[in-house]
């Protein structure tokens, strides 16, 4: 659906009703990968695309039939349908396809709008929609980069927040698919007790599109330890971009796997280049001259992550020279020095499983502490412990153990 963000933006400020046909899960050799959409408003006018044309029909007729029911519903269709050359798909793929009606008084008119505007205009944003099971269709939750959401999935707060935070990992790493949740529960609109699963005990199936380019890694530091690090970093969903001023290092056969090398020194790169709130910023040049500049600034940039490598005399080093550039307290304890978890890494390999491991555990608000024998819920709902904290909150409630990612291929 947000695919054809911008046209659906326009409809609705319009205030026009439309029915959209989103593309949930494929199999085999299927034409349009999930979040394909196609949509249809009240006088017939058609955006968008599902199949590439060979089932374009049948999803046009249940459009329809949603603005005139208000209905939503998931139809498969596929070649193993008895009437597969009539309305399958003749390459021999199979694709669900979730019909939604976004009418005036629609439930979730409000949650889609507000993440068709974030889309139209080039921000990062990402809507949840439960596809399964069919009692629970209908409902839409937006959720933003930082884990706020609004709109409602209908089946209580507890279920929202589980939704809100699996979605804002697939964000983070701009993908669209589906998330099985499971267990918690939690109260409706109503104030009723509500599970959040299935009463059948079928988990929910949501899910997730996001409209967001990759967060980026910028790696500063052509070294060995560089080059594992880069490798893990695309394996996470990383854009990623070494940065060296020495030419015969920063070299693109050195560093196969990055998406950009840059030969430029590191402060003056980081001066020119965009960078946001999901952006992670690793030196492993180990050498002052390179690592001051450069660090100096990325301190004060609204950046998610700042690691530098070195040792702890290195990073005591690091630290005199920075506050003598004028680097405050504040604005150094951000510096994530000596870099990465201790996991008595040895390897460059290694090495870059601590950083990543640093990375994922600040970024969701990890310890880094073994789950064997440990009280603390595995996944954490940060959102929700810092506004906690912030009103003093005696207890947070027990933890969630959430359900495990499936991204559709």
């Amino acid at each position: 659906m947000l695919d054809i963000a911008e046209e659906l933006h326009r409809w609705v400020e319009q205030g026009r009703e439309f029915a959209v046909a989103t593309v949930v899960a494929v199999g085999g050799s299927a034409p349009r990968q999930p979040g394909a959409a196609l949509a249809v408003e009240t006088e017939g006018t058609v955006i968008g695309s599902v199949s590439g044309g060979c089932v374009e029909g049948a999803v046009y007729e249940l459009c329809q039939e949603a603005l005139i029911g208000g209905g939503c519903v998931v139809e498969r269709f596929g070649y193993s349908d008895e009437d597969a050359f009539a309305v399958g798909l003749s390459c021999g793929g199979v694709i669900d396809v979730l019909i939604t009606p976004v009418l005036a008084d629609s439930p979730a008119r409000g949650a889609l709008a507000a993440a068709l505007s974030t889309a139209a205009g080039g921000g990062a944003t990402a809507v949840g929609r439960l596809v399964a099971p069919p009692g629970l269709l209908g409902q839409a939750l937006h959720i933003r980069p930082d884990g706020s959401h609004e709109g409602t999935l209908g089946a209580g707060d507890a279920l929202d927040r589980t939704a809100a935070a699996h979605a804002r990992a697939m964000l983070d790493a701009g993908r669209t698919g589906n998330v099985e949740l499971r267990g918690g529960a939690g109260e409706n609109a109503r104030g009723a007790q509500v599970a959040c699963v299935d009463p059948s005990g079928e988990p929910l199936t949501l899910f997730v599109e996001s409209s967001a380019p990759p967060p980026r890694m910028i790696v500063f530091g052509a070294v060995d330890f560089a080059a594992a690090l880069v490798r893990v970093g695309a394996f996470l969903g990383y854009r990623v971009t070494v940065c060296d001023a020495r030419p015969v290092f920063a070299t693109s056969a050195r560093f196969p796997d990055a998406d950009e090398v840059v030969v430029e020194w590191p402060h003056r790169y980081l001066e020119r280049t965009e960078v946001d709130g999901r952006t992670v910023l690793c030196v492993l040049t180990h050498e002052a001259r390179f690592d001051v500049p450069v660090l100096a600034l990325a301190l004060r940039l609204p950046v998610a992550y700042v690691g530098a490598m070195g040792s702890r005399r290195t990073h005591e080093d690091r630290a005199r020279r920075l506050a003598e550039a004028g680097v405050g307290d504040r604005e150094l304890a951000r510096l994530r020095s000596p870099i990465g978890l201790d996991l008595g890494a040895r390897t460059p390999q290694e090495t870059a499983v601590s950083i990543a491991a640093e990375i994922v555990a600040h970024r969701r608000g990890g310890t880094g502490a073994p789950l064997t024998g440990a009280r603390t819920p595995i996944h954490r709902d940060i959102a929700r412990e810092s506004s906690a904290a912030s009103a003093s909150a005696a207890s947070t409630g027990p933890g969630r153990q959430g359900g495990a990612v499936r991204t559709v291929p």
